[in-house]
């Protein structure tokens, strides 16, 4: 086990240490939008730890693609560092997961993944750091190197049949992204002014002279994110 304490930063550190979007996950029960963070794709061996604290929460031998755009496990790394709750929020009844050291959400648990548990852990890339097999031993995770012997990563077959992602007629998808994604062109120098903008998470420069931004629609509006951007000399979406 990893020698570092796992116990929560304050509220005001975690706002330093974080980055936006993560903070907005991991302290204020976000979901990022699907496709458009980090891990959804990663196939590298390594674990996955909490964000805010470090405590170790999945391993990439639990991974699997489940055609859904985040990371998607069978199981925690661990008995114990992952806690579920019940969630009745968007007008659904799901299961949510947290850190249970740092308390941080990471996403939901549903009954329609692989073998051999039966369970799809839904978890935003935002809730969480990735330790590469050669980095765990030099971070003190190496407990859990063995486990990833020989390098191969996700040995969980695909699913690509699961409620998420297709679900029945007439129901919703089980994840919901509560934050939303736009592409804004033009204005380098405006990308930079709206990082400040209230409600804007992430702005990431993207090919041809166009920016990724992350936001939260609750806090503003994408018609009005429209109209600041140009208002700071972008050129439109």
């Amino acid at each position: 086990m990893p020698t570092h304490s796992y116990a929560k930063p304050s509220r005001a550190d975690l706002k330093q240490k974080l980055t936006p979007i993560q903070f907005e996950v991991t302290q204020n029960d976000a979901t990022e939008p699907p496709f458009r963070n980090d891990f959804w794709d990663n196939h590298a061996p390594g674990i996955y730890v909490d964000v805010a604290t470090g405590e170790p929460l999945f391993s990439s031998a639990d991974k699997f693609e489940s055609g859904t755009g985040w990371p998607s496990f069978v199981r925690p790394i661990d008995d114990g560092h992952v806690v579920s709750r019940s969630d009745g929020t968007l007008g659904m009844a799901r299961t949510e997961v947290r850190s249970s050291a740092g308390d941080s959400h990471l996403g939901h648990v549903f009954d329609d993944g692989p073998a051999p548990t039966g369970l799809r852990y839904c978890i935003n890339s935002a809730s969480l750091r990735f330790v590469p097999l050669e980095r765990l031993a030099a971070e003190g995770y190496g407990a859990y190197a063995a486990r990833l012997a020989g390098g191969a990563a996700a040995s969980v077959p695909a699913s690509t049949a699961n409620a998420c992602a297709t679900p029945k007629p007439g129901e919703a998808l089980g994840c919901e992204a509560t934050l939303e994604t736009a592409v804004l062109k033009g204005g380098a120098k405006a990308a930079a002014s709206l990082r400040d903008v209230a409600g804007v998470l992430e702005v990431e420069p993207e090919r041809q002279n166009t920016v990724r931004v992350v936001f939260d629609p609750k806090r503003i509006a994408h018609a009005d994110l429209m109209a600041r951007w140009v208002s700071l000399g972008g050129t439109g979406g």
